[in-house]
């Protein structure tokens, strides 16, 4: 492979003990949508404040390893005129840009997604590299209904998932594999493990058939949770479901783990990572984060749009880092969401 050694530089940057991936990649419909909250308008330059001002949180390298950036951000600056990649890189993390183009229905296979983007993807990767992208991020969704996902979309989607993290190694940057099997809907805890095995177990059978070096790539899934109109399941029952499909579908030769948050709030995304590092203390795998809404929800109430709570924006930012650091130890507290 031409850009071994680029990529194992890369991994070796991100996957570290204790450190996450700051996700900072929200469509234009979902940063409108958590703007609109706080009443401010989604406009590039408010874009380019909010996601600068995250970037350039003095000491976020010693809890973040990575961002997943916008395509609009990567040529965006900071105030002093630095890219924000570049930004980024002075606190020694690492910047990787969304690549996906969205999800649309999969033709003739109601009710399962997929997602666009593959064409001209390779051409897009140097551009993105040139700007300074070290790694991608390409997300499939999977929703749980009666007869949905189909062993169709399942295998439609891996095929993807593993179509793009071999263009990406191809190219030099190290692809984060996202399948996400979504927590939306009634069902219970069991058959969100049920499904997520099937999808895990289906997206390694693709990368191998795609010779994808797993030692080389990052995978982003979701933790077993029972759906959102359920019951809140316990830090261990979570933690125990997430860690028994987890053994059952991710090679050892994986490096790292790190785990979307997928609508839970930022405590409770810190609680069941806590627990699930609790659990596996023997996991081959480094479990850590890959958050988007549950490291920034906290920041963006602080901040209001509003440059003399940038400060506080910061502060607040880097303290659900750091909680998040701890619970990739297994060493949080609740007690310390108060302190």
């Amino acid at each position: 492979m031409q850009y071994i050694n680029e990529l194992e530089v890369t991994i070796d940057d991100m996957v570290q003990t204790g450190r996450g991936i700051l996700a900072a990649d929200e469509s234009a419909p979902t940063i409108a949508k958590r703007f609109k909250a706080i009443d401010v308008e989604s406009t590039e330059e408010n874009r380019r404040i909010w996601r600068s001002a995250l970037l350039t949180t003095g000491g976020l390298g010693e809890y973040i390893s990575g961002t997943i950036l916008f395509e609009e951000t990567l040529v965006q600056k900071t105030d002093d005129g630095k890219t924000i990649p570049e930004a980024a890189w002075a606190e020694k993390i690492v910047p990787g840009i969304k690549v996906d183009k969205g999800k649309i229905p999969l033709a003739l296979s109601p009710g399962d997604l997929i997602t666009q983007g593959l064409d001209g993807l390779a051409e897009r990767l140097r551009g993105y590299k040139q700007q300074g992208a070290r790694f991608a991020k390409w997300r499939e969704v999977y929703s749980i209904e009666n007869n949905v996902p189909t062993q169709h979309g399942i295998e439609a989607n891996a095929e993807m998932l593993a179509r793009y993290a071999a263009v990406c190694q191809a190219e030099g940057l190290v692809p984060i594999v996202e399948p996400e099997v979504l927590m939306d809907g009634n069902h219970d805890i069991d058959r969100h493990a049920e499904v997520t095995e099937a999808v895990q177990h289906e997206v390694f059978y693709a990368l191998n058939r795609h010779n994808v070096v797993l030692e080389l790539m990052i995978l982003k899934p979701n933790m077993v949770l029972p759906g959102k109109d359920r019951r809140r399941a316990s830090p261990e029952e979570v933690a125990e479901a997430t860690v028994k499909v987890l053994r059952r579908t991710v090679p050892t030769a994986m490096p790292g783990i790190n785990f979307l948050s997928g609508g839970q709030g930022p405590e409770e995304a810190t609680i069941n990572l806590n627990a699930i590092n609790r659990q596996a203390v023997d996991a081959p795998w480094n479990l850590s984060i890959s958050y988007g809404r549950a490291l920034q929800q906290t920041a963006l109430q602080a901040w209001q749009g509003k440059t003399e709570n940038i400060p506080a924006a910061k502060q607040a930012l880097l303290k659900r880092a750091r909680l998040n650091h701890l619970a990739m130890l297994g060493e949080y507290e609740a007690a310390m969401e108060t302190g």
